[in-house]
Order: C-alpha cells, then structure tokens, then sequence
C-alpha cells in the first residue's frame, strides 16, 4: 500500500502538520477523526507513537516549544488542587473517567491518608485546541505551609500558575504566600474559583476578594467546580491562551535543570528535570554541574501521570531522567545537567530549604541504626529539604538532629519512615534554631566565628559566655471573620507577637499580620487558633531573620544531674519551688519559718539518700507524650 511514511516525506514537519490537520477533519481517515472534546482527540496524534497500542514510546519532537505550556496548581490547604488536576488528567485522556479517581497524583500512603499533598508531582497531558496538538505540563503542588519550598520549586519549572480558591472559604493566609511565591517569579497567573456547586458558596464574593487583595480584574476568574467538572475546560483553555511558551530553544547546548527527584531501589535516583536548552536521549553523557561527574543517560520520558518513556526530551519540556546515579547524594535539587564536553553557564538553583525545627530522632533499639540510617538517607533524598546532623544521647544512644520546615513536616517524615521503611523511632521535642554572639576573642577562635547557631538546646552557652542572645521570628498572616478578631488579638500578644497591619478584605474578613517569635507557634498555636475561631481562621507565615531576645537554658535534673534529653530553651522563665506558705493567711510568723525548715530538710535529705535509676522506656514514653501533644 502506498504510504507517505514510504516515500520517505513522514520526517518533514511541516507535511506531518498537514496530514495532522487533514486527519483531524476527517480527510485522510474519516473513521478516524475524533469528535471535539472527547479523550480520544485529546490524547496525542498517532503518529508520535511507533504501535498502535500506544506501549511504545511518543515522539516529543511532535510538540515544538510554541505548542507547550508547563504550569503548576496553587491554593490552600483543602481548595480542590488535586481534584482539579483528576479532572484535568480525565479531560485530556491521561486517565479513564471513574468514580475512582481521587487524588490520582497523590501517590504517597501519607498523602491519601491525610487527605493532603506533600509532595509536587508532574504529570504531561497531550490536549488539542483549535486543531493543534499541545503539551502541557502540570504540577501539583502542597497548600500547607511546612511545603511552601516544594511549591517555590515547582514554579522554577513553570511559566504560569493556576491560583484555585474556595468559593465558599474565600481567600486564606496560604492563598495569599503562594500568590506572591508565583508574582515574585513573574508567572501568569490565572485565578479559578472553585467548588461553585457548594450551597454556601459566593463566587461573586470571592471575585471582589481576588480583585482587592491581589489586583487581579475579577472577569478574569474562571468559575467551576472540579468535583462535578463544571467549566473545566475552560482553565485548559485559558492555559493555552493567556500562560506564555518558555523560552527555550533546541539549537542551543543543554540545560536541564533538576528540580525534583525520587529514589528506586532498583533503578536508583529519577529526576525530574525541565529543559531550558537543548536536546536530551538515551546514550547521551551528561555532566552535573555540582559535583562535575559524568554520567551515561538510561532512560528519558514523561510523566502522563506514570512514567512513559521517549525518544528524547526537547527545549521547553518538562520530563525525568534517568542516569545510574546511585548515591542518594549525588541528585542534588536546583543542579544543571548538560552534555559532556559541552559546558554551559548553570542555572540559578535554587535557595536552600532553612530549616524551622530541629528534633533529635533515634532508633528504639540501637541494634536498627544502620537500617535507620539507610532510611533517613533514601527519604531525604525524596524530601531534600530535610536537614541532617549525627547526635548521640547518653540515655538514648546513637542517633541523629534533624531539621524540618515545621511540625507536619517533621510529622510526615516520621510517618513515612514507619510506613515506607518499616522503621520505629524516638523524636525529642521540637525546638528551634537559636544564635548567640559571643563575648571573647578566645570563644571566637574556638568556634571560628562570632554568631553561632544552636540547633541542640543541651548546647546552649551560658550567659557569661556571649554578648547577646537571638531569637528566630517570623512574619505571620491572620485570616478570620471580623468576629473572632479580638480574641485572636489577645492570643497573638500572649504570644509575644507585634502587629504590623490590619486589613479587611471585605465586609466580614479580616486579615491581620503579626511578627512573631518562632518558638512561640510551632507547637500548638496552630491549634489554639483554630479552636478559638470555631475552626475558621487560617494561619500561615514567613522567614523574618532574628532578633534580641533574654533567653535562657532550662535544665530538668534527676539526681542532681541533668538530663539533656528533656532540656529546653525559654523566654526569660523564673525559677519555681513548692509553695509551702501558700495555706498561711496572717498568723504567727514562727509557723512560718517552721514549715520553711521543714522543706529545706527534706530537700538535704533527698540529696543525701535519693538514687534514682531511669529505665530508657521512661525516656521513650515521656518523649512521645510530648509529641503527642
């Protein structure tokens, strides 16, 4: 049968974009032209599949930079983000439609039992608009603020942002960071109003909200409710027409950036990486800027959301990377990739993650350290922004302090070593990174510099040893109905905390922001808010350097000899002792001093006979009460 492909003409793209378009309308193959909006046109053209049975790998060269769009989702916690991305995926034909699509690109056991997203994952939807065929890149990203790093990350790899808000709820405290997260990197930013179909909800209200606080003209919001798939394809319009193509081009050398990354056992690092410039494929030898080894390429593809492999990945396109890097430190997030003898300029990469609370973590049974080990080096290359640091107890033994972006955080990274690694550990309670200047040339040649961070609070140096004492403090943005206003208020400045602006964003919301020292929220204020606005007001918060603090190391003694596993740093506290006066009202001052003695007798007393031994499950089941808590 005669063919094009046998004249030999298939390669010639400006003929496969004819024969596209001409199959598209029914022309060539009549019985093959699908109908407008349907899975079938969505998916990619044929002809970048080498079988019909769509196993085989698709040709990328079919999507030039200007037919693609990589974009991310952003929004609170709970605003219909990975309900949005189902409904695109349907939509496209990635996946079937069922009832059973929930979360599909949460694929973390934490994530579906929490009912929230940890980790940004990609997915590349193949999408026809006005009969061409597009490539758009999605990115689902977290709503809690212990994960806004994995959103800022995200973004580098986009272009443009979806910016989902609850037509009910309204704007909350995170809606507003990841606006000025994806504003900061100069993205489009397309406003969808969500969950339209509530009874309560108030688009219009919601639409005013955006057209206040973020300046964004309210005809521009998109209205729809992903649940029922209500206006859906509107937004994959939308993206097509108002996010830009990346500027990025095939011609030039490449420069991949490696903006995430997992780690198989079998396989070891996949990383995901979006090309700035450049072509990639199997066999390539590629370079890392950071560590400056060499490396033979596996395997590339997309994510449509599992993992399909390719030919190649092009200038513009968001895919993984496989490359035979075992060792979990050798992916490392924000480092360019390019061809061997082919150097370019590396990408900017991106800020480190600064850690928000430090907590030791130590093996039940120290017999399971090397297995611990092993799991905490695995994990954290799948969540980079953990920091980590080797610690010993003399209760507890070998172990480790780890640095995490906040409580959740710190929470899910536990949860997943249980759940992913089988593995049962000790976490001392939280506490937060502290500096001290010192006061001596001879201190400062000892620790080689003069501010020092204290991540361990058993290492808090006294006070006769520095000048100053500084604090971690943040800025903190309020979301609350006008009626809880005041008592939110009191709670901030029994929190220490210093208000810097006050703003209604409409009739009955309120918007508050407050400077507050870190130690001060990051264990229960979270939950004191909640409960203090019947559960309506929302909290999130940003890095705001340091300040002069009185501060000092409180030690919890046993024996007279302190235990470094419970002690802890405070504000200015004074020291407590049993009252014994407290029942005295008046009388003779001799009973007085009679009932003194007494209790400084039986304090020598306990000195002199008192020999407590601690067995380590006391230490275990006081630390985990802590945590609970």
């Amino acid at each position: 049968m005669w063919t094009l492909a046998g004249q030999g003409w298939w390669r010639g793209r400006a003929l496969a974009a004819w024969v596209t378009e001409a199959a598209r309308k029914g022309l060539l193959w009549p019985h093959l032209a699908p109908a407008r909006g349907t899975a079938a046109e969505s998916r990619a053209p044929d002809r970048c599949y080498r079988s019909a049975d769509r196993k085989e790998k698709i040709d990328m060269s079919c999507f030039p930079v200007e037919n693609t769009r990589n974009f991310s989702i952003i929004a609170h916690v709970d605003h219909g983000k990975s309900t949005l991305a189902d409904r695109l995926l349907e939509l496209t034909g990635a996946i079937d439609k069922t009832k059973n699509n929930k979360q599909v690109l949460d694929k973390l056991q934490v994530e579906r039992e929490r009912g929230i997203t940890v980790k940004a994952q990609t997915a590349s939807l193949f999408y026809n608009y006005e009969g061409k065929q597009y490539l758009l890149n999605l990115i689902d990203t977290p709503g809690h603020v212990d994960f806004s790093y994995e959103v800022s990350r995200s973004l580098s790899a986009c272009q443009g942002v979806l910016l989902v808000v609850d037509a009910n709820e309204g704007i909350q405290a995170q809606t507003v960071a990841n606006f000025f997260l994806a504003f900061e990197a100069q993205l489009s930013i397309i406003p969808v109003i969500n969950k339209i179909d509530l009874k309560n909800a108030d688009p219009e209200r919601v639409e005013k909200q955006i057209e206040k606080v973020f300046d964004i003209p309210g005809d521009e919001c998109i209205k729809i409710s992903a649940k029922l798939g209500t206006n859906v394809e509107s937004v994959l319009d939308a993206v097509i027409k108002r996010i830009p193509f990346p500027k990025a081009h095939c011609r030039n050398p490449l420069r991949a950036l490696v903006f995430d990354s997992t780690f198989d056992q079998y396989r070891g690092v996949i990383a995901n990486v979006a090309l700035f410039d450049g072509v990639v494929s199997k066999g390539d030898k590629i370079v890392s800027a950071h560590t400056q080894k060499t490396y033979e390429v596996n395997e590339v593809g997309v994510l449509n959301p599992n993992e399909q492999p390719t030919h190649k990945l092009y200038a513009g396109q968001v895919g993984y990377l496989i490359a035979g890097m075992k060792d979990v430190t050798e992916a490392q997030i924000g480092d360019t990739l390019y061809l061997h003898k082919q150097p370019v300029e590396p990408l900017p990469g991106f800020k480190s993650a600064k850690p928000m609370v430090f907590a030791g973590m130590y093996p039940v049974d120290q017999s399971e350290y090397n297995n611990l080990k092993s799991a905490i080096e695995k994990l954290t290359l799948n969540d980079s922004s953990v920091v980590v640091h080797r610690d010993s107890s003399l209760a507890l033994g070998a172990g480790w302090r780890l640095g995490f972006l906040g409580l959740l955080h710190m929470e899910v990274f536990n949860q997943r070593l249980e759940q992913e690694y089988n593995a049962s550990v000790i976490l001392t309670t939280p506490t937060v990174p502290y500096k001290a200047v010192l006061s001596s040339a001879k201190l400062i040649k000892e620790y080689r510099e003069k501010e020092i961070t204290i991540i361990n609070p058993a290492q808090f140096p006294d006070k006769s040893k520095v000048t100053e004492y500084l604090e971690p403090v943040v800025l903190g943005t309020i979301i609350t109905p006008d009626e809880y206003t005041g008592k939110i208020m009191m709670l901030c400045q029994a929190r220490r905390a210093v208000q810097k602006n006050m703003m209604y964003i409409d009739q009955n919301r309120v918007m508050l922001k407050y400077l507050f020292p870190l130690n001060e929220i990051v264990v229960d204020f979270y939950d004191s808010l909640k409960s203090l606005s019947s559960g309506y007001a929302s909290f999130d918060y940003e890095d705001a350097g340091y300040q002069t603090a009185e501060l000092v190391k409180m030690d919890i003694l046993l024996n007279g000899s302190i235990v470094e596993e419970l002690v802890t740093v405070v504000h200015n506290v004074k020291a407590y002792r049993k009252n014994v006066l407290a029942k005295c009202y008046g009388g003779d001052i001799t009973r007085k001093m009679k009932l003194l003695k007494r209790q400084a007798e039986g304090k020598k007393k306990l000195r002199k006979v008192g020999n407590v031994e601690v067995p380590k499950d006391a230490f275990i089941k006081v630390l985990k009460t802590q945590s609970d808590k």
